[in-house]
């Protein structure tokens, strides 16, 4: 008698997996920012205190222009700020309690204190827009492409350029990046790596170098490289040494801390599963701050492009094109805005605001960039890419 086996029976194995409950598209309530009637009581403390201000100043005889550069106005809006404050604290307090009262006040001044930091940030920034940016856009792209070889004390704006001194400012930052990266990248790594008395004495070295002024890299390579060849010692690559001793300190101290916040639990399961120390720091750390290590390159380079002083005693600068940064004086964009900026002509102080210009776009963007970067947490890449997975079917 034979016997008969039977199949079991097929199991959707999509059937044994707890059915997983749509993701409930409830949200806590986030806190308001600011409380009901917290505006209306700002803005009428603000109105009462700026009105009760100018009709003292105008009863007392006191001329009022609006103008913040004169000590009139500056002591007005002074006067107006503390009456406001006195206003809106003794307003909240009696509405909404002595707590309250301190806590939105506390906030007033943070805020007040940070723009008034920021007032002459922006001052600047306007200026140089205000200024510069038409020279830019005149005649677009010429003065990108034009040198200041053919351009004369009355030639109109789109005659001379910044075309040399972009060339140069490139050149030398670059050669100065090649220079800095590696090394900056594996001195960081050695110093969070490591915590022998060699560590400590770089580590020192490298906080001394980061309050160094910067003329004083331009000073060391002048003496040591430029001055002993005479008037040939001055090129881009002398540059390049000095911007490359100001981005060192800036990179490794930046490197350093991004590479202490990689957990320890990472570098101890590394070592267990056999690796060698030099392959985890290599392997495993630093392609896991690869974002952090790219925003503090990103930072060095955002140093060295403003960088007046040191270009001032090894490129000396040039008026005309100069693509070889090993021979020869070579353009910088600030150091040619500096030397445009004293001329006697207008037109080419007038350039000048347009390389400030380019120069204040350039540093801006290398920020943002760094920012953008630096936001992303360790390990995770700064754009994210999506992939489809495939089902498979148990039968």
């Amino acid at each position: 008698m034979s016997a008969v086996v039977q199949s079991p029976p097929t199991v959707d194995a999509m059937a044994l997996r707890p059915s997983a409950s749509p993701p409930s598209e409830e949200r806590p309530a986030s806190r308001a920012r600011f409380a009901p009637g917290a505006v209306p009581e700002f803005l009428g403390c603000l109105a009462a205190a700026v009105a009760l201000m100018v009709v003292v100043f105008i009863l007392t005889g006191t001329p009022v222009t609006w103008n913040i550069s004169s000590e009139t106005d500056l002591g007005l809006l002074v006067c107006c700020l503390l009456t406001f404050l006195a206003f809106y604290g003794v307003l909240t307090s009696r509405l909404h309690g002595t707590l309250v009262a301190k806590d939105r006040l506390a906030t007033t001044c943070i805020w007040t204190l940070g723009l008034v930091a920021l007032l002459p940030l922006i001052q600047i920034l306007l200026k140089v827009v205000v200024e510069g940016l038409p020279v830019v856009a005149a005649h677009f792209p010429a003065f990108l492409i034009h040198d200041m070889a053919t351009a004369g004390p009355s030639a109109p704006v789109w005659t001379g350029g910044m075309g040399n001194a972009i060339v140069g400012s490139a050149e030398q930052v670059g050669l100065a990046t090649i220079y800095t990266v590696p090394i900056s990248m594996l001195t960081a790594t050695y110093l969070s790596e490591s915590s022998s008395a060699f560590s400590r004495l770089v580590r020192t070295i490298v906080d001394c170098m980061m309050g160094t002024p910067s003329i004083i890299a331009g000073l060391f390579v002048f003496l040591f490289w430029v001055k002993p060849r005479g008037t040939t010692g001055y090129s881009g690559f002398a540059a390049s040494i000095a911007l490359g001793i100001l981005m060192l300190p800036v990179m490794i101290r930046t490197a350093e801390e991004v590479i202490r916040v990689v957990p320890g639990s990472l570098r101890e399961a590394a070592l267990a599963l056999g690796s060698p120390r030099w392959k985890v720091s290599l392997r495993i750390v630093l392609p896991t701050v690869r974002s952090g290590l790219l925003t503090a390159a990103i930072l060095g380079v955002a140093l060295a492009v403003g960088e007046t002083a040191p270009t001032l005693f090894t490129a000396h600068g040039s008026q005309e094109y100069n693509f070889n940064p090993f021979h020869g004086v070579q353009a910088n964009l600030p150091l040619q805005a500096f030397q445009l900026i004293f001329l006697a002509s207008k037109n080419y102080v007038r350039d000048a605001w347009g390389g400030a210009f380019i120069l204040v776009f350039l540093v801006l963007t290398l920020f943002v960039i760094a920012r953008i970067l630096g936001s992303s947490r360790p390990g995770r890449r700064p754009i994210r890419i999506r992939r489809r997975r495939k089902e498979v079917s148990v039968p």
